[in-house]
């Protein structure tokens, strides 16, 4: 029989629909599973036992009465801490943050709920989320479950961690660089980044998504056909569309043109495990009949450097406005990345914005002649826990995002899958991209792959 933790969102709503299982019983399952994890792993932040049990027992009693209140009822879940929830502080991952009681849910946190989706807890971050790593000054460091002494990635730090170890079969994180999929690829989930507005999101900002982290692309299905409804607190949302989320089987491969790209443009060597995993995944689309040619990388050093310059600006203008004891609290890496920013002249943070336009206009030329592209998630697999970044210096920062951060700029759908592991036993990402707006055709394509892919390696067990 299955362990009720590995269980994925549908199969536990099938249960509770036949009776074989109650969400009582699941969330009891998943809690029990945190004991043995958190004190050794660090994902959770406003863990709140008492209210899932609470929420498991109203949504046992709707399933008994045949009346779940949504696609969700029952299914014990987190939210990234960034994403507000009605009564929780948003600290951001920095202890610089005056801590005070969101007033209401943000949009997919409501969707979530609405949805019936057991809150566990949120999940940690680094320092206002401009880390791919678990290191914070706040929260209590996060680590990778399949090697504790590894980074689960981030700034979806927490979400990755609990994905992988169990705590539940759905999480939710927020991207702006890589933030779902690094984490997701260093951590074997399912991590998509949808296109931009297509989860509305408060407060929204330019390439900044909130996307699922689950263990099967069938979980991020399920979830995207609660998150992607609209929400008027999002001015850059997207107009709500009929789209059938849960008709992801059937894809068909035979014609397919798809780009695969494994050079990165700019940053860091391109790791021979990594590279050698992604080769033999497009193999398998190359089989089914779809026509991999590879292309060039559309990145360059002047793309990263001036999104750099740009956001140094804009981490400034947040940290300038704190009082110098506040300041003080933060995170030294990312408090000197930020203070830079006040060296930054005007017109260099301009042409460093602009430069968020011309990765558009690559993309764009790119799929002109593509319906997806492949590449790796990320250059490298996991690296040491405490690490703020695979290269651990703030003034190269960026250098592990190359794969990533173009999608959020050009605002393309983007996820990634597992695709294999390192001879030490760490997840290696995949990632699939499509045109812009084509979620759905992205998470078909994931499928196909995990169809095609076969069974994962047993998911890591708690510590003794």
């Amino acid at each position: 029989m299955t362990e009720i933790t590995a269980l994925s969102a549908p199969e536990l709503v099938e249960s509770y629909r036949n009776r074989s299982l109650s969400p009582v019983e699941a969330t009891e399952a998943v809690l029990a599973h945190i004991a043995a994890w958190e004190p050794k792993l660090g994902a959770l932040y406003a863990f709140d036992p008492d209210g899932a049990r609470a929420a498991a027992r109203e949504s046992e009693a709707r399933w008994l009465k045949g009346a779940p209140c949504g696609p969700l009822d029952g299914v014990p879940g987190t939210i990234k801490e960034n994403i507000a929830t009605k009564g929780v502080p948003v600290p951001a991952g920095t202890a610089a943050t005056k801590l005070v009681p969101a007033a209401e849910d943000a949009p997919p946190a409501a969707r979530l709920r609405e949805a019936g989706m057991v809150i566990l807890a949120k999940t940690t971050m680094p320092d206002y989320g401009m880390l791919s790593s678990g290191l914070s000054s706040f929260h209590q460091l996060a680590r990778n479950p399949w090697d504790l002494r590894m980074n689960p990635g981030g700034s979806s730090a927490g979400a990755g961690s609990a994905g992988a170890a169990g705590y539940g079969p759905l999480h939710i994180g927020t991207d702006i660089g890589g933030s779902v999929r690094l984490p997701a690829g260093w951590c074997g989930l399912v991590g998509l980044k949808p296109s931009l507005g297509r989860i509305p999101i408060n407060p929204p900002y330019v390439g900044r998504v909130a996307g699922p982290m689950t263990r099967t692309v069938a979980d991020t299905a399920l979830m995207m056909s609660v998150l992607a409804k609209p929400d008027w607190r999002d001015g850059m949302s997207l107009p709500p569309a009929e789209i059938d989320w849960l008709a992801i089987d059937g894809q068909k491969l035979k014609g397919l043109r798809i780009g695969l790209m494994m050079e990165i443009g700019a940053g860091m060597v391109l790791a021979g495990d990594v590279r050698d995993a992604v080769q033999a995944a497009a193999k398998l689309f190359e089989a089914e009949g779809a026509i991999v040619e590879p292309v060039p990388a559309i990145l360059t050093r002047e793309m990263l450097d001036g999104l750099d310059d740009f956001w140094r600006a804009r981490q400034w203008d947040d940290v300038e406005k704190l009082a110098p004891e506040d300041r003080a609290k933060i995170l030294p890496y990312i408090r000197a990345w930020a203070e830079s920013g006040a060296e930054r002249s005007g017109l260099q943070v301009v042409r460093g914005f602009n430069q968020t336009m011309v990765m558009r206009r690559a993309a764009a030329e790119l799929f002109r002649g593509l319906d997806f592209v492949l590449s790796p998630t990320a250059p490298t697999a996991s690296y040491p826990a405490d690490w703020a970044s695979p290269v651990n210096d703030p003034e190269k920062p960026f250098e592990h995002i190359g794969y990533t951060v173009v999608w959020n700029m050009s605002e393309q759908p983007a996820v990634s899958v597992n695709c294999g592991f390192t001879a030490a036993g760490l997840p290696i990402g995949l990632q699939i991209v499509g045109r812009r707006f084509d979620d759905l055709g992205v998470l078909r394509m994931a499928k196909a792959y995990e169809d095609r892919r076969g069974a994962q390696r047993p998911w890591p067990q708690p510590p003794a």
